[in-house]
């Protein structure tokens, strides 16, 4: 996927960011629990405990960092959950990435295609279709942006596309290869492009600027980040929750002497002033009776309309990246000189499901700069179909041979098409193989992050009503965080959980007064409406 080839339309930015002061004089010391030590809980941590709250983190895993997770490849660390930085314009985690010395990527260039019989698509032709691709893309924001009221709650993605092929001038082999094609949307939120809402894909749309691949993992940035929750606060790990109680606060008098009691699964309870909700949306929707009294209605209707995605990755690393060469196969012109992104659209040489979507992309890690480069191809697989790639391996041990041949049955037909496979060749023969399993996570509540899929009528509203509570922080010292409730730019991204911690801090902050002295809020913080957004 051309994921450097676009750069979303403009608009304002803003994280509505809470800047505080540490010299504060406070009456008394609140204590704050926070579920989940992930990007949006940490970062709320930080800024509760430069305050001066007392902060406890309940981490339902072993580790923290949520769906920020590193883990070994035969000697390379590779990201599992978050790849990406989305943009670069007024983004923290960009800053943290220089700050760090993390090395970042810009994939672009080497970008190829194989068509649905295996062969590849010319340079040219490949260029003409990526380039219509995006612009539809581009077009299909501004569509929803200028439009959104009067689409249907029905209409997707995959159907505008259809649209634009119909209007353009394209030959039918060209048209069919735009519509294969698209369908890469998948790897970007998870689920097939034919789910996208159309009538609220302008809330796709994220942070001005590129998007970079973080080469050097997301290791240095996760520390930074965690700094301060792991100096100062009390860090639970191995606390799955399972029971929130929260009565409403009869008067604003009785604040100080209401409590927030949490349960863990091993029956420990603890008892806050207020307490932070950090959960993936997934885990919200599969645990919304465990909070006594039971959450607003219009909060619980938010949580269970909006969707979320099914990204998984599979790294097969071999014992050299022999797909790097340095000019064209002699015996074949029409193969590709060190690709970076490839590709397969719709496969009919690979064996799969009939009813399922197969496209599949890898990124080429040897591509990276030194010394984050490694022989490793990178595949990403969503929704259905990498439902049934994570199904196959589900039960079996990671280090069994097993794992390893299930997965080289799968992707074999496709890193086959890559320059340089000779079937015989050692150097053509993974080393290890490594896949990623969210969907079978409960803490990441099954799936990866939210979507805004096909079927939703108040999309914006839903966000909203998960960013505010719907008063649950003022009645019953609730509040929401994490990704699915960050501003609208940040949506499903670690900037948008990192955001979010911030937002929800500076609103425990001013519930207890302690001192925030300024608020930045811009649009993205309150309700956008079609054609205003």
């Amino acid at each position: 996927m051309y994921r450097a080839a676009i750069q979303f339309a403009s608009r304002r930015s803003f994280s509505g960011r809470y800047f505080f002061s540490r010299s504060a004089i406070m009456s008394s010391q609140p204590h704050v629990g926070i579920i989940g030590a992930g990007f949006a809980g940490l970062r709320c941590a930080d800024i509760l405990i430069q305050n001066g709250a007392r902060v406890t983190i309940l981490e339902a895993r072993d580790r923290i960092g949520g769906r920020v997770y590193q883990d070994d490849l035969e000697g390379h660390v590779v990201d599992m959950g978050a790849n990406w930085i989305h943009g670069q314009g007024e983004n923290p985690i960009m800053t943290m990435a220089r700050e760090t010395q993390t090395v970042t990527y810009d994939p672009e260039g080497g970008n190829f295609v194989v068509s649905r019989d295996g062969t590849y698509v010319s340079e040219d032709i490949g260029t003409k279709i990526s380039e219509f691709v995006w612009t539809t893309i581009a077009d299909a924001f501004t569509y929803s942006n200028e439009r959104g009221e009067s689409i249907s709650p029905e209409e997707s993605l995959y159907d505008f596309f259809q649209m634009k092929v119909r209007e353009s001038n394209f030959s039918e082999e060209e048209q069919q290869l735009v519509l294969d094609a698209c369908k890469l949307w998948g790897a970007y939120v998870g689920e097939p492009i034919h789910r996208q809402s159309l009538k609220f894909f302008r809330l796709e749309e994220c942070i001005d600027g590129y998007n970079y691949f973080v080469a050097g993992t997301h290791k240095r940035i996760l520390e930074q980040v965690a700094k301060a929750a792991q100096t100062h606060a009390d860090i639970k790990l191995n606390h799955p929750v399972v029971n929130i109680e929260a009565p409403p606060r009869k008067t604003d008098e009785s604040i100080k002497q209401h409590q927030v009691t949490v349960t863990t699964a091993s029956g420990d309870r603890f008892n806050f002033d207020d307490l932070v909700i950090t959960c993936p949306l997934g885990w919200l929707k599969n645990n919304l009776n465990a909070f006594t009294p039971a959450l607003p209605p219009r909060l619980q209707k938010a949580i269970e309309s909006i969707s979320f995605g099914r990204l998984e990755k599979v790294f097969v690393k071999f014992p050299r990246a022999f797909w790097q060469t340095d000019s064209k196969d002699s015996t074949n012109t029409n193969l590709p000189t060190n690709p970076t992104f490839t590709q397969f659209l719709d496969p009919s040489y690979a064996e799969h499901p009939a009813h399922l979507e197969w496209n599949q992309e890898c990124l080429s890690m040897a591509s990276f700069p030194s010394p984050c480069a490694h022989p490793t191809l990178l595949f990403y697989t969503y929704g259905p179909g990498g439902a049934e790639i994570v199904q196959s391996i589900a039960s079996l041990d990671r280090s069994s041979k097993e794992y390893k041949e299930t997965l080289i049955k799968t992707l074999e037909p496709f890193y086959s098409k890559l320059p340089g496979y000779d079937a015989n060749s050692p150097d053509c023969v993974p080393s290890t193989i490594l896949a990623t399993k969210w969907q079978t996570d409960p803490y990441a509540g099954y799936g990866s992050y939210c979507n805004l899929q096909v079927g939703l009528e108040q999309g914006d509203r839903d966000i909203e009503a998960m960013r505010s509570g719907v008063g649950v922080g003022e009645e019953r010292g609730l509040w929401f965080a994490g990704e699915h409730t960050a501003p609208f730019v940040a949506l499903g991204t670690t900037t948008g959980a990192y955001w979010s911690g911030e937002r929800v801090a500076g609103q425990v902050c001013h519930r207890r007064g302690l001192g925030v002295v300024g608020v930045s809020a811009g649009k993205d913080d309150s309700l956008p409406s079609a054609g205003k957004l």
